[in-house]
């Protein structure tokens, strides 16, 4: 019989032994945290006896603690606390310590006492249920830090106060707040996402936001100062302006200071004109002498975003021009900028664009990407494209074509400048970056679920059939869909940027299709354009269920899936913090199917993104009915 020698095992033993201890140590940190939660939602063990567990000398999991829900991880998952004659406080910082909690309810007990800030720090919670307990007090504002929920009852307890900002989180479902004392004026939700909604018998006042005929007048009934619909009661009309009333018995003294100090004020205007004209003049003599200064940066193929500041733009407190070329000034004629939408802009000019303070965002083979800020305090994005093989008269018959097809989840050109050589696209700034950064880079405090990268991947499915019906008479798909073309709104809504700027170049994306010689061919015709879309879905689709990068030192994301799957190891392909936090896996597996129907070699094969809308949707139900049919 071979045995181990000697020091193989004493190897192992001090391998082994600290990860136990670390395990035991883990486990032990757990229960304290669980204990002292419950230690304060019920003081002195009233309703408690040896069945609950909810102690040191047990596991929550194993021994399965009265409420405790774990999965095969033995992470705790759920805390259930139904009707159990709970009659202290909720600890939220000791709740909160627990990781990866999902769903919290404490229905229909007797706990009291304020809800704590610290609520802000269960960043996992999903389902938060308090209703019909004896909470007072204002609602903290970090609820609205929970970027995860999807489904909160803080109904028939005694808050009072306005609502955080509660309209932040973008994937709530159910909102139910109804026989509380709660006032000032109700958020505008997303009212088309939500599916319960209930805040009547509060104090609520003002009018009702547009809910997109979405709920009755049950949800608002019980607030005397609330109006408009679904409501019979219309709200009064705001008055335009509220003359003041003139007083007869003002002296003669008093006027003349308020003469005065109109004159006065006057003055200051003048004076400041005066000085606005005279800097632009100096501007214009300085460009003049400069001719044409510009900021030489080579482009080169790297797509890795770098910054400069915008005192780099400047010289002497004077403005450059930044890296645009007027390229028609040789004829002495400058194409005008053309103003899609947006008020804000009208009246904008070329010069006024190329004038404002930028800072470069990103370089590529194709262009560059600006933050350009105006005068007013507007913050652009300005998209220079160089090299595009799309004529100036077709590029502007584009612009307008893509501008008429609404979608509001597809970010729309506000302005556009088009010569013979290059062309610039003028969009919204929007701040919280875009999936690519989301799933790679910075996620600025959002915990990307499962749940939420189900509902980005089914808005970006809906939006992309939405403009292929709409355009595919004309033929324009997006033509360079990617991650980083899918940017994050104020309330953290996907929508696709750069719909159309480019045609597909199969040649350069070395992802799209194993037979690129075959497709590249066909790359201008219009129904290979929106199959080389759904080839770019597909991959997009597979950054969410991997949170792998597409290509890295000779990683190839398609091909890498493709062999894992071959060879029946589906589930070592998902993100394992997927895996960790509990999401479905035949969810995970089906939308894994959509993804590699998408990726198939053979374009004519693909499905179209209507077909793929619709299964992401199906997707998505069965995802919603298992969530609904949690406590």
């Amino acid at each position: 019989m071979n045995r181990f020698p000697t020091w193989v095992l004493a190897i192992l033993i001090f391998l082994i032994i600290p990860m136990v201890n670390s395990e035991d140590q883990d486990l032990k940190q757990l229960k304290q945290v669980l204990v002292q939660f419950m230690d304060k939602l019920s003081p002195g063990n009233s309703v408690r006896d040896v069945k609950w567990g909810w102690n040191m000398s047990s596991d929550p999991c194993r021994d399965q603690w009265e409420g405790v829900t774990c999965d095969k991880q033995n992470y705790v998952k759920k805390i259930v606390l139904e009707m159990s004659n709970l009659t202290g406080v909720l600890d939220a910082s000791s709740l909160c310590m627990v990781e990866s909690l999902g769903v919290v309810s404490l229905k229909n007990n007797k706990i009291s006492g304020l809800l704590s800030e610290d609520i802000g720090n269960c960043r996992d919670l999903t389902h938060f249920y308090i209703s019909g307990n004896q909470f007072s007090g204002d609602l903290p504002d970090s609820l609205s830090q929970l970027n995860n929920l999807k489904r909160i009852d803080i109904s028939n307890n005694n808050f009072y106060g306005e609502l955080p900002d509660l309209p932040k989180i973008s994937g709530l479902i159910s909102f139910l707040a109804q026989n509380n004392q709660l006032d000032g004026q109700i958020p505008d939700f997303d009212f088309s996402n939500l599916k319960v909604f209930n805040v009547s018998n509060n104090n609520f006042s003002g009018p009702i936001p547009d809910v997109k005929g979405q709920l009755t007048k049950d949800s608002f009934s019980g607030n005397p100062k609330l109006c408009g619909k679904p409501l019979p009661n219309t709200c009064p009309p705001v008055p335009t302006s509220i003359m003041p009333k003139k007083k007869s018995n003002k002296s003669s003294s008093k006027k003349l200071l308020i003469f005065s100090g109109y004159i006065i004020l006057g003055l200051v205007f003048v004076c400041f004109f005066v000085y606005k004209f005279i800097s632009k003049k100096r501007t214009r003599e300085h460009e003049e002498k400069g001719g044409n200064e510009k900021i030489a940066i080579a482009d080169t193929a790297s797509t890795v975003p770098n910054t400069i500041t915008s005192s780099e733009f400047k010289a002497d407190g004077v403005p450059k021009t930044a890296e645009y070329s007027l390229t028609s000034v040789e004829t002495g004629m400058v194409p005008p900028l053309v103003v899609l939408i947006n008020p804000l802009l009208m009246g904008l000019s070329f010069e006024e664009l190329l004038r404002a303070p930028a800072e470069l965002l990103a370089r590529g083979k194709n262009g560059s990407l600006y933050k350009v800020m105006l005068d007013d305090g507007v913050n652009l994005v300005v998209k220079r494209i160089r090299n595009c093989r799309i004529s100036s008269e077709d590029f502007k018959t584009r612009m307008k074509k893509i501008n008429q097809a609404k979608c509001r989840n597809v970010l729309p050109a506000v302005a556009f400048y088009c010569s013979r050589q290059e062309k610039l696209l003028v969009y919204e700034y929007q701040p919280n970056g875009n999936l690519f950064n989301l799933l790679h880079g910075s996620s600025n405090g959002h915990i990307f679920d499962w749940g939420s990268r189900l509902n980005v991947a089914d808005i970006i499915a809906e939006s992309l059939a939405f403009m292929h019906q709409e355009l595919r008479e004309d033929g324009i798909a997006h033509g360079n869909l990617k991650s980083m073309n899918i940017l994050f709104n104020m309330t953290m809504k996907p929508c696709i940027s750069e719909y159309g700027v480019m045609e597909t170049e199969n040649q350069d994306q070395s992802f799209l299709s194993p037979n690129n010689g075959i497709e590249s061919s066909n790359a201008g015709h219009a129904y290979s354009t929106f199959k080389d879309d759904v080839y770019g879905f597909g991959v997009i689709l597979l950054e969410l269920l991997t949170g792998k990068l597409v290509q890295q030192n000779g990683f190839d994301l398609p091909r890498w899936v493709h062999s894992v799957v071959k060879e029946e190891w589906t589930l070592e392909v998902f993100d394992k913090a997927l895996i960790q936090e509990g999401a479905c896996e035949e969810r995970m597996v089906n939308l894994l199917q959509v993804a590699l129907q998408c990726l198939n070699p053979s374009s004519n094969d693909r499905p179209s993104m209507s077909r793929v809308s619709m299964r992401l949707k199906s997707i998505k139900e069965e995802e919603e009915r298992s969530i609904s049919s949690d406590p």
